[in-house]
């Protein structure tokens, strides 16, 4: 289980996070959603220990990992663009971050993981040659190779539409699910975060507005700004979500 338990953050004399408590099951996906510059991000910058934090712990299976360095703490992240190296091919980038793990995986297992994302007809390909799709998924298992603790992913559908969404929205929960990885979204997407997480945290103005499953959310929204966010703000097409959730009682 990984924990954050008052988790703070001020920038200057700003306070842009403020007592973020919420528990995360191993396996489970959970998505940071909030308008721009509610701490989301910043949030996800913290539990990856990139960014420090001015109070609070981050607990993993009940070890203190607050004050771990971003490499030791062994969790690691997806960026929005891929960060991948256009002078290396698709396979080169894929085992890339292999070269300073302690820990090496087997050829074994490196061909699950690019069979796992079906990856083995671009393996030669440069990232130029890619789809938004191939450069996503490419982006994925170079970050599994790694075998990390907890899987961050940053914005990872915002570049991408249509069937190559839904796609990826599929091999995330399969990622999360078959290896028992717990996932962090980042998204201002309100129907992506509904329709990929087990869970969903929302953030205003640097605290928790609600934490609770999608049909909680839906549902049972906290207050009136999760109603407006959620199903006004954002416009979110209300039959859809019914769809998948039932309806709300409002």
């Amino acid at each position: 289980m990984l924990t954050l338990h008052g988790v703070r953050k001020q920038f200057d004399k700003k306070v842009v996070l403020e007592d973020i408590t919420i528990d995360i099951k191993q396996g489970e996906i959970v998505s940071l959603l909030g308008p721009s510059g509610s701490g989301k991000t910043t949030l996800l910058n913290i539990i990856l220990g990139l960014t420090n934090m001015d109070g609070g712990r981050i607990l993993l299976s009940g070890q203190d990992v607050s004050h771990v360095s971003m490499k030791k703490r062994g969790f690691n992240i997806v960026f929005q663009d891929y960060a991948l190296f256009p002078n290396l091919n698709a396979y080169q980038n894929i085992v890339y971050g292999l070269k300073n793990q302690k820990t090496k995986i087997s050829e074994a297992e490196l061909e699950e993981y690019i069979d796992f994302l079906e990856l083995k007809p671009h393996l030669e390909k440069r990232i130029g040659e890619l789809s938004g799709g191939q450069k996503q998924r490419v982006a994925l298992a170079r970050t599994l190779v790694t075998r990390p603790k907890v899987l961050l992913l940053d914005e990872p559908l915002s570049a991408l539409d249509g069937v190559i969404k839904e796609s990826i929205k599929d091999r995330i929960k399969s990622i999360a699910k078959e290896l028992g990885l717990t996932t962090i979204i980042v998204t201002h997407d309100p129907e992506e975060a509904l329709t990929l997480s087990d869970k969903i945290l929302i953030i205003n103005e640097g605290k928790v507005a609600q934490f609770g499953t999608p049909t909680e959310i839906i549902q049972q929204p906290e207050d009136e700004f999760v109603r407006e966010f959620i199903l006004k703000q954002l416009q979110i097409k209300r039959n859809n979500i019914y769809a998948l959730f039932g309806d709300s009682h409002d």
